[in-house]
C-alpha cells in the first residue's frame, strides 16, 4: 500500500508540474492573441498539445493507481476520490499530507487556467468579431451603388461610392 501511495504522489506531482507548465503557456498566449501574431501563436499551440499529451498520459497512470489503491482498500473506485483518500489516511500523517498539498496545488493551477483559457477565449472571440467586421466592411464598400452621374449623351458616367479598387489600403 505505501508503494502504492508513493507513486500516486510522484504522478499527481508530475502533473502539478506539467498543469503548471500548460500554464504558463496559456499566459503566455494572452499577448500574442493580442498582438495577433499567428507564427507565434501557433507554436505556443503546438507546445501546449505536447504538455496536454504528456497530462493525458498522466491522468491514465493515475487512474490505474487509484484504481489499486481502491481495490486495496476495498473501496469503490468510481468513488473513491482524492479528498477521500487524503480522509482514509488520516493515520498516516506524512502521506495525507502531501496528498493534501498537491490536492490544493493541483486545483490552484485548474483553476488559474480556468481563468486565463476564459480571457483567452474572449479575446479570441473579440478578433473574430473584428475579422468579421473588416470583411463585410469590404464587402460592402465593393457593393457600394454608383452616383447618378451622367455624361452628354445620356449614358452613366457614375462612379462608385468608396474605395473604387475594391481592396484594402493600409497607407490611408
Amino acid at each position: 500500500m505505501a508503494s502504492l501511495i508513493e507513486n500516486l504522489i510522484s504522478i499527481l506531482e508530475d502533473e502539478a508540474v506539467e498543469y503548471e507548465t500548460l500554464l504558463g503557456l496559456s499566459m503566455a498566449k494572452t499577448p500574442v492573441i493580442v498582438a495577433g501574431n499567428l507564427e507565434e501563436l501557433q507554436r505556443i499551440t503546438d507546445d501546449e498539445q505536447l504538455s496536454v499529451s504528456k497530462i493525458n498520459h498522466l491522468d491514465s497512470k493515475r487512474n490505474e493507481v487509484m484504481k489499486d489503491i481502491a481495490n486495496v482498500m476495498n473501496k469503490d473506485v468510481k468513488t473513491l476520490k482524492l479528498t477521500e483518500l487524503i480522509r482514509l489516511l488520516s493515520q498516516r500523517p506524512e502521506e495525507s499530507k502531501k496528498l493534501a498539498v498537491l490536492h490544493d496545488r493541483l486545483k490552484t493551477v485548474t483553476d488559474n487556467m480556468q481563468r486565463v483559457n476564459g480571457q483567452n477565449k474572449e479575446l479570441i472571440e473579440h478578433s473574430l468579431e473584428m475579422v468579421a467586421f473588416d470583411m463585410n466592411l469590404l464587402q460592402a464598400m465593393k457593393a457600394a451603388p454608383e452616383t447618378a452621374n451622367y455624361n452628354k449623351g445620356a449614358h452613366s458616367a457614375g462612379d462608385i461610392i468608396g474605395n473604387g479598387r475594391g481592396s484594402f489600403d493600409a497607407k490611408s
